[in-house]
């Protein structure tokens, strides 16, 4: 294995055996996690961190997720978390505001999109798989190893906040996200499948009265995507790769007046950023790994590929993957045998879906945001365009895309 670290001798009562370890506890680790342990599944889950509250990570629950957790029975009881909703799209352009997509009309209980923060959504799926005994949850395991026999992953070896830890298992899933540690230990390499961009993300205070719900925004050079959060406004502002130094050596004052002037209704409350750190920059890409595994070894979600923004779809391709692995591999792992032929199988019925989606994001890339970010001229939708968007069914079809996708996974009944 490469970029394996040396170890200290690991205690015997630090030695730990379960059927599947899974790493990461974001949304793809989670929902495995949960679908395994409801089969009877002995499940040991790693978190690096020791609480789920981190800024800024996606934060929307789409149709076909609304679905699966139908499908489980925790619809209705997540949607007793406060949160909110968007059921069309609107696209603001310098000649007017048309709806891009509308998920009103697509044949599904649940046509809108949710937005629940994240860490509320994660600690709710960990709360419902702690219900079942075969089920562990360890905060503050940091993977620094896998452990490898004859060509076969075993499990990892982890820091833990009582030291090092051996953690056996009969399969180990990295879903520890777009960084992933456990793809770079395998030695995966992910190549990447469109132009990256930068986002600085942040927040303005949200006045009850107003009514705009979440949009997205393209004029003068400024691609920028307003979502409700109850009191706040949620702010993507996307740049060039690599803008951000040139954003931040002309200063903060320079910064809100460009702004003010992309987000004219909302210039009363550029005093707001008072400080560079209430921004955050994501680094965005789009890329993915040839082969998600190896004996003894899957890779789901962002380890596997990594979505940008657009769209927002990047929780439910990996919830999605999570949901096909737990059909596939649920019955080897019950049986305490490895599932090996199934992870490739996994691999074929999540890349496709992958492909098709990330194709999509690098054409808006190219052909919208791309055209944008390098121009100071406003955008103006042509009249075929406009339209065409006045279309209903004609909207249906990105809402479709975006809410369900193709190849849409459904949880297995046995």
């Amino acid at each position: 294995m490469k970029n394996q670290p040396q170890t200290p001798t690991i205690p015997p009562e630090h030695c730990e055996e379960t059927t599947c370890c899974i790493v990461g506890a974001g949304p793809a680790g989670t929902i495995l996690a949960l679908l395994l342990a409801r089969k009877g599944v002995n499940v040991t889950l790693l978190e690096e961190h020791m609480d789920f509250d981190r800024d800024f990570r996606g934060d929307t629950i789409h149709p076909s997720v609304m679905q699966i957790l139908d499908e489980i029975g925790l619809a209705d009881r997540l949607l007793e978390i406060e949160h909110t909703r968007a059921d069309v799209i609107p696209l603001q352009t310098a000649d007017g505001t048309y709806t891009f997509a509308d998920f009103r009309r697509l044949k599904t209980r649940f046509n809108y999109v949710l937005l629940i923060p994240q860490a509320r959504f994660l600690e709710f799926i960990t709360n419902e798989a702690k219900r079942y005994p075969n089920f562990k949850l360890i905060m503050g395991a940091r993977a620094e190893k896998l452990i490898e026999e004859d060509g076969y992953v075993h499990g990892v070896q982890y820091r833990g906040q009582d030291g090092w830890h051996s953690l056996r298992a009969v399969l180990t899933v990295g879903a520890d996200g777009r960084f992933s540690r456990i793809r770079k230990l395998a030695g995966f390499e992910p190549v990447k499948t469109s132009p990256p961009m930068d986002v600085l993300w942040f927040r303005l205070p949200r006045r009850p009265d107003e009514q705009v719900e979440s949009l997205g925004r393209l004029a003068n050079g400024h691609i920028l995507v307003q979502l409700n959060r109850g009191d706040m406004w949620q702010i993507a502002y996307v740049i060039q790769k690599g803008g951000y130094q040139q954003v931040r050596a002309a200063g903060l004052e320079k910064l809100r007046e460009e702004l003010a002037k992309a987000l004219p209704d909302l210039a009363d409350r550029m005093d707001y950023l008072q400080e560079w750190k209430q921004i955050s920059v994501l680094s965005v890409e789009s890329s993915r790994v040839r082969k998600w595994y190896r004996p003894g070894l899957l890779l789901i979600g962002d380890a596997a590929h990594v979505m940008t923004p657009v769209g927002g779809v990047g929780i439910n391709y990996a919830i999605q993957d999570a949901v096909v692995a737990a059909n596939m591999l649920t019955d080897d792992l019950k049986a305490g045998k490895a599932p090996t032929g199934d992870l490739a199988r996994v691999q074929r019925k999540r890349e496709l879906p992958t492909r098709i989606i990330q194709t999509f994001q690098n054409f808006v890339q190219k052909q919208i945001f791309k055209r944008v970010l390098s121009s100071d001229k406003p955008l103006v939708l042509s009249p075929t365009v406009r339209l065409a968007l006045r279309l209903p069914f004609i909207r249906t079809i990105p809402a479709l895309f975006i809410g369900i996708g193709p190849g849409a996974a459904h949880v297995r009944v046995l």
